[in-house]
């Protein structure tokens, strides 16, 4: 049964990877500062994630992923974290074009910090802000790198 999971993991893997490559062709490629085009990192990405794959299906054949816990008894797995996790990306998604990169991104941090525990949605909020608003600016001042504004343009 165990050999079931992790050939799933591994498919899945592999899955993500054919996925990121198929994303990143449909990109294009022309070399803008440094030669590097828009596909350059989601090929890296992709390229990573099937040389993962096929990291996790040769340990599949020689004997199973190696410091795998057999009996997984007395873990208990987080379900309420994961939702907030991937409802924080469900949110940022939607909320991006309506809110703005730093609203959305804020919102994304306090659903992950909610995820990993935190119980302080106004602090997660403030430290969000904190973290998210420098990287707007360098985005967009800095690297000239149109990321949604907010509706009024105040910011």
């Amino acid at each position: 049964m165990q050999r079931i999971w992790q050939w799933g993991i591994t498919a899945f893997v592999a899955l993500l990877g054919a996925v990121f490559a198929i994303g990143a062709s449909q990109l294009p490629s022309d070399g803008g500062y440094a030669g590097v085009g828009p596909s350059f990192i989601p090929w890296v990405v992709s390229l990573l994630l099937l040389a993962l794959a096929a990291l996790l299906a040769y340990q599949v054949i020689t004997g199973g992923f190696r410091n795998f816990v057999d009996a997984i008894a007395g873990v208990a797995v987080d379900y309420g974290g994961g939702l907030w996790v991937t409802g924080g990306v469900l949110a940022m998604a939607a909320l991006i074009t309506r809110t703005g990169f730093v609203i959305a991104a804020t919102v994304l941090f306090v659903c992950v910090a909610r995820g990993f525990g935190s119980r302080t949605p106004l602090r997660d909020a403030m430290w969000g802000a904190v973290i998210v608003l420098p990287v707007f600016w360098l985005f967009t001042l800095v690297l000239d790198v149109n990321l949604p504004r907010l509706v009024n343009d105040w910011l």
